[in-house]
């Protein structure tokens, strides 16, 4: 008797660990206002097999730019509380890009995975906890809350300490992988005075 105590003593406590996830929509609540708090100046590609696409990457809290050069184009999220708007930059003002499912410079990467509308939807869970590049991370399950996106769901893995992205999964609505993405490095730019 005092062996089978002891077997559901010893389970009991992985049962607890694993109910401790945090609540999935207050962790997204945080990693869009750790977004929003950023202040970054880095230089970045985007990379599909032998294509390979520089750009710049600057953010002022809530603003990120990404600015492409041959030719020039800045894009502009704006992350907000509730939701994030991305815009196109040009010398006459700024355009509100509403065709989210195309491509970004012929790579895989769309304007929809830019604008971050998947830090958005309601229906999430944290489904367990993984290393990715070192980094102790949550990993989120997120499911599309209507026919908008090109997703039907995605896992997204949340760096615990920072809030960072480190990486996304996205899937069709038939549960096949169609995109990963993952943050290999990042480097930031250097500025010389006069």
């Amino acid at each position: 008797m005092k062996q089978a105590a002891l077997v559901v003593a010893l389970l009991l406590p992985a049962v607890a660990a694993a109910q401790r996830f945090p609540d999935a929509t207050e962790l997204l609540a945080n990693v869009r206002l750790r977004q929003s708090q950023q202040e970054i100046d880095l230089r970045g590609q985007l990379r599909q097999d032998a294509k390979i696409v520089p750009f710049h990457l600057v953010q002022n809290g809530p603003v990120v730019r990404y600015i492409f050069t041959n030719p020039d184009e800045t894009l502009q999220v704006r992350i907000g509380v509730n939701d994030s708007r991305l815009d196109e930059i040009k010398r006459s003002g700024s355009e509100k890009i509403t065709q989210l499912n195309e491509p970004v410079r012929g790579v895989a990467i769309t304007y929809e995975d830019l604008a971050l509308k998947f830090l958005y939807w309601p229906n999430a869970h944290v489904i367990g906890a993984d290393f990715i590049r070192t980094r102790n991370c949550w990993k989120i399950q997120l499911q599309a809350p209507g026919g908008d996106s090109q997703y039907g769901s995605i896992l997204l893995w949340v760096d615990k300490d920072n809030g960072a992205l480190m990486r996304m999964e996205g899937y069709d609505s038939a549960g096949k992988m169609i995109k990963r993405f993952e943050v290999v490095s990042a480097q930031k730019s250097k500025t010389a005075g006069i």
